[in-house]
C-alpha cells in the first residue's frame, strides 16, 4: 500500500513538485488565517461599513490594477526568485503591522494600507507562482498536480486557516499576524529548495517594454480560440456567481432564517464538498473526458442557481452548497490544467494574469449587480439573474467546450513575434468559436 506522501505527491512527479506543493500549502495557511483575522481587526478599529467593505475590496483591487503587469514581469524573469521576493515582501509588510499592533499605534488606515500593499505583493507572487507547476511536472501530470494545489487551498485557506485566525485574534489581535509572517517566511524557504528555474526565452520582438509584452500576450490570446473562450467562460460565470454570493449572508440569515451560525455552516458545507472532490479527481480524470466534466460542472452551476432561487429549506441549501464545493473544485482544477497545457511556457504568466483579472473583474461586476437586484427586487432576484445568465452562456459555449478540451498548443514561444497587428481580427471583443 502506498504511503500517504506517495498518495499526495507521487514520487514520479519529482522532488521539485513536493517543494512547490509544500510552499503553496504553507502560504495558503497564512492567507487563510488572515482571511478571518483581517476583517475582525478592521471591525475592531471602526464601525464604518464603508471601511469594513474597503478591507474586503483590497483582496481584488491590486489584481485589477497590477495583474497584467505582474504577468509580464513573471514571463521575463526567474519565476522562482520572483515568488521568493514577493513572499518575502509580504512577510515584511505583515511584520510591520505586528509592530504597530504591539505598540498600540495601529489605525484602520494603517490596516487598509497594509492590506493593499500585501495584496499587491500577492499579485506578483501568484502570477509567478502559477507558472511553476508546468515547469516542474510533465503535461500528463498537470491534472493531478493542480488538484493537489487546489486541495491545499481548500484545506489550508478555507477550512483550517479561518477558524485558527479567529481563535488567535480572540487571544490577542497580533497573534494571527505573527503566525501569518511565520507561514509566509516558511513558504519562501520551501520554494527556495526548488531547482533553479530558467528565465523563459523570448524572440526579439517580445523583449521590449512591459507594455509591449502585455500587448503581445493579449494578441496571442485573441488568436487562440480555445484559451480565449475559456477566459470568457470564466469571466461570465464569475459575474453570475458573484451576483448572489455578494448577498449570500443576507439570503441565508434573513430569507432562509438560518442565523449567523447557519450561514457559517453553509459555507463550511461548500468546503466539505471540495474536500470530497480532492479524493475523487484522480479517479474521474482517468475515466471521464475533460469535455464531459467541464459540461457537467457548468450545468451543475446553472442548476445550483435555480435551486437556490426556488428553495426555502435550509436542508436543501446545505445539499446544494455541498454539491457546489464538489463541482467547483473539479472545474477549477480542469480549467487551470487545460490553460497550462495550451499556453506556451513563455506566455504562462501573462495569460494566467489575464485569467485572474477576469476572475476579479467578474467578482466586482457581479457583486454590484447582485446588490442592486437584491435591493430592488428581493433576495432571490440575484439567483434568478445568475440562473438566466449562466444558462444562456452555457448554451452559447456548449459546442466550444469540446474544442477547448481537445485543443493542442498551436503556437510555440518563437512564433509569438510572427503575429502582426495587421493580422488581428478587425472586430473588437473576443468572439466565441463555432
Amino acid at each position: 500500500m502506498p504511503s500517504l506522501g506517495e498518495l499526495i505527491a507521487p514520487r514520479r512527479m519529482g522532488r521539485d513538485f513536493r517543494w512547490l506543493l509544500s510552499s503553496s500549502w504553507t502560504s495558503n495557511l497564512g492567507d487563510g488565517i488572515a482571511l478571518a483575522a483581517a476583517p475582525l481587526l478592521i471591525a475592531s478599529l471602526t464601525d464604518s461599513a464603508v471601511l469594513v467593505a474597503a478591507g474586503a475590496m483590497m483582496q481584488f483591487l491590486p489584481w485589477l490594477l497590477f495583474g497584467l503587469l505582474a504577468g509580464a514581469v513573471a514571463d521575463h524573469h526567474d519565476r522562482r526568485r520572483l515568488v521568493m521576493l514577493a513572499n518575502g515582501l509580504r512577510a515584511v509588510i505583515v511584520g510591520l503591522l505586528v509592530v504597530f499592533l504591539l505598540t498600540g499605534q495601529a489605525t484602520v488606515w494603517i490596516v487598509l494600507a497594509t492590506a493593499f500593499l500585501y495584496g499587491t505583493a500577492e499579485v506578483f507572487a501568484d502570477s509567478a507562482g502559477s507558472t511553476l507547476l508546468p515547469m516542474v511536472v510533465k503535461p500528463a501530470d498537470l491534472g493531478i498536480g493542480n488538484a493537489r494545489m487546489q486541495a491545499g487551498f481548500l484545506v489550508a485557506n478555507q477550512l483550517a486557516g479561518p477558524p485558527l485566525g479567529a481563535f488567535l485574534f480572540a487571544v490577542g489581535s497580533f497573534w494571527p499576524f505573527v503566525l501569518q509572517v511565520l507561514c509566509v517566511s516558511l513558504a519562501v524557504l520551501l520554494i527556495s529548495r526548488i531547482s533553479r528555474t530558467p528565465v523563459p526565452e523570448h524572440p526579439a520582438a517580445d523583449r521590449g517594454t512591459k507594455v509591449h509584452a502585455i500587448r503581445e500576450g493579449l494578441r496571442w490570446l485573441r488568436h487562440n480560440a480555445p484559451v480565449r473562450t475559456l477566459v470568457v467562460i470564466i469571466l461570465v460565470f464569475n459575474i453570475t456567481w458573484a451576483a448572489p454570493w455578494g448577498v449570500l449572508v443576507l439570503y441565508a440569515t434573513e430569507y432562509l432564517g438560518m442565523g449567523p451560525v447557519g450561514y457559517g455552516a453553509l459555507t463550511t458545507a461548500s468546503a466539505l464538498g471540495g474536500f470530497v472532490a480532492v479524493f475523487a479527481f484522480g479517479w474521474l480524470e482517468k475515466r471521464v473526458s475533460f469535455a464531459t466534466l467541464m459540461r457537467v460542472c457548468l450545468s451543475c452551476e446553472v442548476l445550483m442557481h435555480l435551486g437556490f432561487a426556488l428553495t426555502t429549506s435550509p436542508v436543501v441549501a446545505f445539499a446544494i452548497m455541498f454539491g457546489f464545493g464538489l463541482y467547483a473544485f473539479i472545474w477549477a482544477t480542469i480549467s487551470t490544467t487545460v490553460r497550462q497545457r495550451l499556453v506556451p511556457m513563455a506566455l504562462q504568466g501573462r495569460i494566467a494574469s489575464v485569467n485572474m483579472v477576469g476572475v476579479f473583474g467578474g467578482l466586482v461586476i457581479g457583486q454590484f449587480i447582485g446588490g442592486v437586484l437584491a435591493q430592488l427586487f428581493g433576495l432571490t432576484a440575484p439567483w434568478w439573474f445568475a440562473f438566466a445568465g449562466s444558462a444562456i452562456t452555457l448554451a452559447l459555449v456548449w459546442r466550444s467546450i469540446s474544442h477547448i478540451a481537445a485543443a493542442k498548443p498551436v503556437l510555440d514561444p518563437d512564433e509569438v513575434d510572427r503575429i502582426r497587428p495587421e493580422d488581428e481580427p478587425g472586430a473588437g471583443g473576443m468572439p466565441l468559436p463555432d
